[in-house]
């Protein structure tokens, strides 16, 4: 592409360090083939009364990362609390999640919101170039592009959506949701990662706006077209392959063995968040050993949580309710030589996620909603095809709409779930071996190179 890539997203990683997430490495390698730029929050809070040393007339502090120029800016305290914590994580987190009653309607976090997208054009548009291409992530900056063609910017704008649309009687719960939902008109093409959720983006704006669809499919509505379409991100398969074949990974693949021989494990990795439904999917392990007693003794499960967002208060919550529900199944069912569940409240390194993946014969992924889910692909891709594990996936997660060899489960359903759980520790190796390979098949072609090249290919011709 001879087009300079301009990313922006609410943080900015060094695409260098493989150890810094998705986005991070789909950016990197987006970024790195055409040498662009990374723009966003430096992760930096501040005191506007008593600033550190300036970066520069522009207050963007800028260095490179290989080919790859990062760019980012510093919040004030005031900013970071109404911008991020407020209405990013307040508002548009819960309610995007369908959790209505956890969202703060009420704290005039939006003015934030507002303010610090409109800074992030004013600072960011010296930086562009006139045949730039830019691509925003995510819900933190959804009027970006609005600030943008407000201060004349012509470039191509895309925006991505990284977590789940809810549909429409959820989403108008929000106040000023209209100006939310008209400001994506301001994109010249909006990207989303389910069917699921392109279907309610369309029924909301053929609702609320209302729109028209024109015979390309493009959205008609406030004098604007719009072109949205779903784009399931991927992994980069072929990477976490070798990092599976590092030393890292193998010796906790080792450590794993030794410590769970003769037993079988089922892996749960997630951020503790409300989300992903973690005290459900313990409550349906109380079920498998309640109504499997032939679990007890053999079956096992580790669930790492790590730390997400701890000065919020839903969270201490949801810790408090996990931590009590593991502790009281260890209490009513562990022995003196087997622990039903091993909970660990840390991060795993990336680097050694593969082992943990490897060892494991289920893996639960069971949010009760979630935008793809990349940990799903990440086990398939550990996986030894020769004798594979099987994947338990929420019908909620968006990665169910290519997964149809996962077992399906409502995870608001604890019985069903532990049924699933049981069928996955039962299923014969052929069956095993045959719902792997056509999985292994599906994140093989939508990786995260599909992802990011569809994207953009679409972009360039919207």
């Amino acid at each position: 592409m001879a087009n300079r890539l301009v990313v922006v997203s609410n943080r900015v990683a060094d695409p260098r360090k493989t150890a810094a997430g998705g986005l991070a490495v789909a950016m990197g390698d987006a970024l790195a083939s055409s040498g662009g730029m990374w723009f966003g929050w430096s992760g930096q809070v501040i005191d506007p009364n008593n600033p550190p040393p300036s970066p520069g007339p522009s207050g963007v502090h800028v260095h490179k990362a290989g080919n790859v120029t990062l760019a980012t800016v510093d919040l004030t305290a005031d900013d970071h609390q109404a911008y991020y914590l407020g209405y990013s994580n307040g508002v548009l987190w819960p309610v995007f999640h369908y959790r209505l009653d956890l969202a703060d309607f009420e704290a005039g976090y939006i003015d934030g919101y507002r303010r610090v997208n409109r800074m992030f054009a004013h600072k960011l548009l010296p930086l562009l170039r006139d045949d730039d291409v830019i691509w925003v992530q995510d819900y933190h900056l959804i009027p970006l592009a609005a600030e943008l063609r407000a201060l004349g910017c012509k470039q191509r704008i895309g925006f991505f959506l990284h977590i789940p649309l809810p549909p429409p009687q959820i989403l108008s719960a929000i106040p000023a949701h209209e100006w939310l939902m008209r400001a994506l008109f301001a994109y010249d093409l909006v990207g989303v990662q389910s069917q699921t959720d392109l279907s309610h983006l369309h029924r909301y704006l053929a609702s609320e706006a209302p729109a028209e669809e024109a015979a390309d499919g493009r959205l008609l509505a406030y004098g604007r077209s719009l072109l949205a379409a779903s784009f399931p991100i991927g992994i980069d398969v072929d990477e976490f392959v070798e990092i599976g074949k590092g030393a890292e990974a193998r010796e906790l693949y080792g450590k794993m063995r030794e410590q769970f021989a003769g037993k079988q494990l089922l892996v749960g990795v997630d951020r503790l968040d409300y989300s992903k439904g973690l005290p459900h999917r313990i409550r349906a392990f109380r079920h498998l050993l309640e109504r499997y007693p032939d679990n007890r003794g053999s079956s096992t499960l580790v669930q790492v949580a790590s730390p997400s967002r701890e000065d919020v208060e839903a969270y201490h919550e949801i810790r408090r309710e996990l931590e009590g529900l593991c502790g009281a199944i260890n209490g009513d069912y562990g022995d003196i030589d087997w622990v039903p569940i091993h909970y660990i409240h840390r991060t795993v390194a990336r680097k050694r996620l593969p082992g943990l993946f490897q060892a494991g014969r289920v893996a639960l992924v069971t949010p009760l909603r979630d935008g793809m889910n990349l940990v799903a692909k990440e086990f398939i891709a550990s996986q030894d095809a020769a004798d594979p594990g099987v994947l338990v996936l929420s019908r909620f997660a968006g990665a169910a709409e290519q997964f149809a060899d996962a077992l399906p489960v409502n995870p608001y359903d604890t019985q069903a779930t532990a049924e699933a759980i049981q069928a996955a520790l039962a299923m014969p190796l052929a069956e095993r071996q045959i719902r792997h390979q056509r999985m292994l098949e599906q994140i093989r072609q939508f990786d995260v190179h599909w992802w990011r090249k569809s994207f953009l290919e679409t972009l360039m011709e919207s």
